[in-house]
């Protein structure tokens, strides 16, 4: 993976988690590249729970941050989040896109939240990747289609609001008789929260999945999961998302 040459300017970077880190005092910190999405929520949620020290570095996607060229060096897919490693495999250095790749990753070198054992991961990356295959894009469309869209069309929003239910469904019955979803808390459940977090931009109602939000309650409870959530940028709460610039950066995009 690309290793970027000139990361992007951190005049307003987060400072690494003292507070928080458990990690030896020669742990350098990670830089996080972020915007307060459910996608980044992941990885700030994760951070913070294996309590490694990390350097928030907002990438401001409103304004087009992400593609910048020392951005693509890191994620060529030009989407947050991405994080670099100073200290990856080998002591050198190792850059990461895509969230669920580097939920994993974190698991891996902290042994935390991803077991090793064959049959317990499995389970763990089969919900894992219904998360970044299902839940995730079909609520953003169902977001996106009932709040940002210009124009409003009735088939999409029904089309993406029945899907997200269906979703939640499964989530409800997969947890019936567990807690987590894979059983025990892990990236599983990390890659999720932030998803379920917006269940009412989606056109759902927790009241109709009662698992769903047991589940939801028991992972706000959890102090990394409420300080990953509330990894605040002050740019994100000023962005008007009914903006003609906004809309053509974030959703006009073709190959470049």
């Amino acid at each position: 993976m690309a290793r970027a040459s000139k990361p992007p300017k951190r005049s307003r970077s987060r400072p690494a988690r003292s507070a928080h880190s458990a990690a030896p005092a020669r742990q350098k910190p990670i830089d996080l590249y972020y915007w307060p999405t459910p996608n980044g929520y992941k990885i700030s949620i994760m951070l913070e729970e294996c309590r490694l020290p990390y350097r928030m570095i907002p990438v401001n996607i409103s304004k087009g941050d992400q593609f910048k060229p020392e951005f693509l060096a890191i994620s060529p897919n030009n989407r947050i989040p991405a994080i670099v490693d100073p200290q990856g495999p080998g002591g050198r250095p190792i850059s990461l896109f895509e969230s669920g790749a580097i939920l994993q990753y974190l698991g891996r070198k902290t042994g935390k939240f991803y077991p090793a054992a064959e049959r317990a991961r499995v389970e763990v990356e089969q919900w894992l990747f219904w998360q970044v295959g299902g839940l995730g894009p079909m609520a953003g469309q169902a977001h996106h289609f009932r709040h940002n869209a210009l124009e409003k069309l009735p088939y999409a929003i029904e089309r993406y609001t029945d899907e997200c239910n269906r979703l939640y469904g499964v989530m409800n019955r997969r947890l019936a008789d567990r807690e987590f979803l894979a059983g025990k808390y892990s990236i599983a459940d990390i890659a999720s929260i932030g998803w379920v977090s917006r269940f009412q931009r989606h056109g759902q109602t927790l009241e109709e999945f009662p698992q769903v939000k047991r589940w939801f309650d028991t992972l706000l409870a959890r102090p990394a999961v409420h300080r990953g959530l509330h990894l605040r940028v002050e740019e994100a709460s000023k962005v008007d998302m009914k903006d003609p610039k906004v809309q053509d950066i974030l959703f006009h995009q073709r190959a470049r």
